[in-house]
């Protein structure tokens, strides 16, 4: 079991296996891009299935998901899906990706025995896009969506996050996009994760503001905290159901205290919070030739140490150095 000091256990497993990606989203990453991880310093397949194995069945870890940077770049993933899928006790998996090489594996995905997909989509018009992600691949995201709906990958979820003066005018045009093709729409708020630190509390588009927005045209009907349990998103349904619509308010509503995940990137270190500025480092023990109990009481001992919140409020808050690509989102 992964418990913290507070009594939160986590369950919930962020494997990020690559810091790379193929769009440079304003709010991730500048425009000429990173210092990509070095190849060597990258967990192999191999290491990655082995922490997810002693994640699973010794340490309590019942979900799975996979991060980047963008997951699909990752060479081995259709592979690492399928030797997951194996694993006794299974857990189950999903994907966080951009979307734009779903077309050509959502179905190789799904016979592996990947579960569901999020993929993020700020906007339905192709022109911000294009400004939003500096890349020109709108109609691809739209197929992976498709394709992903098509394999089965379900429910597929589309995270969404507005920009002040591009797309924060968009809320109710994406919710009545998902709702007519039977996507689940998630809104999240801008975080203090992008690598050129050019984030700033006050000109983000808050919960609040996306609500407001939403109303302007659907009726929403909280689904309440019974429904939400630990999940990061607050949910509503949408004129009355079967629809529904989240909003991560990860800085104006923080959920730490019901947190149930844990994170590892792609460089083999544990994260306990998305915010965090300490890690630690499994890579090591897996290559100095640790046996799977001693990475096991690594992992537990640098739970243990979780701090009761990502300190968002707190106006000394300092941005973690990693960029929201390196850690996988």
């Amino acid at each position: 079991m992964l418990i913290d000091t507070y009594g939160r256990v986590a369950t919930d497993l962020r494997v990020s296996l690559t810091d790379r990606c193929n769009l440079r989203c304003t709010y991730c990453m500048p425009e000429e891009g990173l210092q990509w991880l070095a190849k060597p310093d990258l967990l192999t397949d191999d290491e990655i299935v082995r922490l997810i194995d002693i994640a699973a069945t010794t340490l309590g870890i019942t979900e799975v998901r996979f991060t980047g940077g963008e997951p699909l770049l990752r060479p081995g993933l259709v592979g690492i899906v399928e030797r997951v899928a194996a694993l006794e006790p299974r857990p189950q998996m999903s994907l966080t990706t951009n979307g734009i090489g779903l077309k050509r594996t959502a179905t190789a995905l799904k016979a592996a025995g990947l579960d569901r997909v999020n993929v993020s989509l700020d906007t339905l018009r192709p022109d911000v896009f294009k400004t939003l992600t500096r890349r020109d691949r709108h109609k691809d995201v739209l197929e992976g969506l498709e394709a992903a709906r098509e394999a089965e990958l379900t429910p597929v979820k589309v995270n969404s996050v507005l920009m002040p003066g591009l797309n924060d005018d968009e809320a109710p045009d994406l919710l009545a996009w998902a709702v007519e093709h039977d996507y689940e729409l998630r809104f999240i708020e801008q975080m203090p994760l992008d690598a050129q630190h050019g984030w700033k509390r006050d000109g983000m588009v808050t919960a609040g503001d996306i609500l407001t927005s939403l109303r302007t045209r659907f009726d929403l009907t909280p689904e309440g905290q019974d429904e939400r349990g630990s999940a990061p998103a607050e949910r509503w349904l949408v004129d009355g159901g079967p629809h529904r619509v989240g909003v991560i308010a990860s800085v104006t509503r923080p959920f730490c205290s019901a947190c149930d995940r844990t994170r590892l990137t792609a460089d083999g270190q544990v994260r306990t919070c998305l915010f965090a500025r300490e890690e630690t480092d499994l890579r090591a023990a897996l290559r100095s030739g640790a046996p799977d109990e001693e990475i096991a009481r690594i992992w537990r001992l640098a739970t243990w140490g979780k701090k009761a919140g990502a300190g968002l409020d707190d106006p000394s808050f300092v941005q973690p150095d990693r960029p929201m690509s390196a850690i996988g989102g």
